[in-house]
């Protein structure tokens, strides 16, 4: 994806409001976008399919520049997603954007079709319809500082991968459950790093019989974990195991190893998403 870099474009200062001329629907896509203009009086000034990439949106903020002679004030633009780079770029020279809830969108579209399809010229067309017509049902956006914008970025990608580490971490203790409890007793969650070291070790209780206190005290005292002993560990880990069929216990390691690997990237990711001593005690929204 292209950045939408300034352009020589200097929007007219707007310290009086002015009426809204002009009222653009686009229908955000991770491709492509489809882009409605309209009119006060509700005709289509125009309409175009622009693809997701810098030039193209380069050029539709061109387009709605020429559309509007110059004067990006008087332009009301709605768009469903409230951040990215179309909509940075279009703040960027002037034009004010404008967002809307997706449930919010539903309704409006009610009122043009009752047809439960997507259609995206259709939803171009509500959107830009609407906020024409109820512009205060829709968030103004404004330009953020860059800081701010870089820590909500950072604080929206520790939440996924937050989320993709507990998902891979509750798969791998379920897998565990069935197959291999032991390693639950040391460490409920299944969700720290030393036991996932400890897995790369004895992967099945097969392997745990052949475990040593020395290789047990090494992932300890790699991961600083006092709690219990290396004496302890493999007197849990070297319990009965279950009663499963051979077969099932060979399968079973190819998946320990590729959910350990899953939450082992996914928790490192985390850890080293902030620089040391700047992660914020609350994320912005």
């Amino acid at each position: 994806m292209g950045l939408i870099m300034p352009s020589a474009m200097h929007p007219q200062q707007d310290d009086q409001p002015m009426p809204y001329e002009w009222f653009v629907g686009i229908d955000w896509g991770s491709q492509q976008h489809q882009v409605c203009v309209l009119d006060r009086d509700r005709h289509r000034v125009g309409e175009r399919v622009v693809d997701h990439d810098g030039a193209s949106l380069v050029r539709l903020a061109a387009w709605l520049w020429t559309v509007s002679a110059g004067q990006p004030q008087r332009v009301a633009v709605a768009i469903e997603v409230p951040r990215g780079a179309i909509v940075e770029g279009l703040l960027e020279r002037g034009f004010h954007v404008f967002a809307l809830n997706p449930k919010q969108l539903d309704r409006f579209r009610d009122r043009h079709s009752v047809a439960g399809a997507k259609d995206d010229r259709r939803d171009a067309f509500v959107l830009a319809d609407s906020v024409r017509t109820d512009q205060p049902s829709f968030r103004r956006l404004q330009l953020e500082e860059p800081q701010l914008i870089v820590l909500r970025e950072l604080s929206r990608a520790e939440e996924t991968l937050l989320e993709e580490f507990r998902r891979n971490a509750n798969r791998l203790r379920d897998q565990l459950h069935r197959f291999y409890p032991q390693m639950l007793q040391l460490c409920s969650a299944a969700d720290e790093p030393w036991l996932w070291d400890l897995i790369d070790l004895a992967p099945s209780p097969a392997h745990a019989a052949l475990l040593s206190e020395e290789q047990v005290q090494r992932v300890l005292k790699a991961h600083r974990i006092r709690r219990v002993t290396a004496h302890e560990v493999l007197t849990c880990l070297q319990t009965p195991a279950l009663p499963v069929a051979p077969w099932r216990r060979r399968s079973r390691a190819g998946p320990w190893w590729v959910l350990v690997a899953l939450s082992a990237r996914a928790g490192r990711a985390t850890s080293g998403l902030w620089p040391t001593g700047q992660r914020p005690a609350t994320h912005p929204g």
